[in-house]
């Protein structure tokens, strides 16, 4: 996860349009809570970037800033009614809907999948990351 691959380059026939959500995590300690923000190609479904931090607008902002260029000025993204996102994705960009809309199940079941696959992202483990450096590295 992380970078943008150069499959994401997409032809004019494929919707420029993308998922945003945050899912939140630990290091070291459960009062050290971080939050992963990925960003994900709504139809192609692979991940664009993502951001490891707290769950305020700065962040929110990272993670925006680490998205293609193209993606930026072309895609619509879809999240939830979080308010840091209004914010940061512009307006004409951004759609934030409601969970029985569906248009951010994908990126919600790679939250999901992701947890499943890394067990230092669930809440109750003994394989926490000790350090952010290494919770980072393990996403990757």
């Amino acid at each position: 996860m992380g970078g943008c691959p150069a499959a994401l380059v997409m032809s004019a026939s494929v919707a420029w349009e993308g998922e945003a959500d945050g899912m939140h995590s630990f290091v070291k300690k459960q009062a050290d809570v971080q939050w992963i923000w990925p960003a994900m190609h709504r139809i192609t479904r692979p991940v664009m970037d993502f951001h490891v931090g707290d769950r305020r607008r700065q962040s929110a902002r990272q993670l925006w800033k680490k998205l293609p260029a193209v993606y930026r000025e072309q895609a619509t993204f879809y999240t939830d009614h979080y308010v840091v996102y209004a914010g940061v994705i512009p307006a004409e960009r951004h759609k934030a809907i409601a969970k029985k809309a569906r248009l951010t199940n994908h990126i919600k079941r790679f939250n999901n999948t992701l947890c499943l696959r890394v067990s230092r992202l669930v809440r109750s483990t003994l394989g926490f990351s000790k350090k952010l450096a290494n919770h980072v590295g393990a996403i990757r």
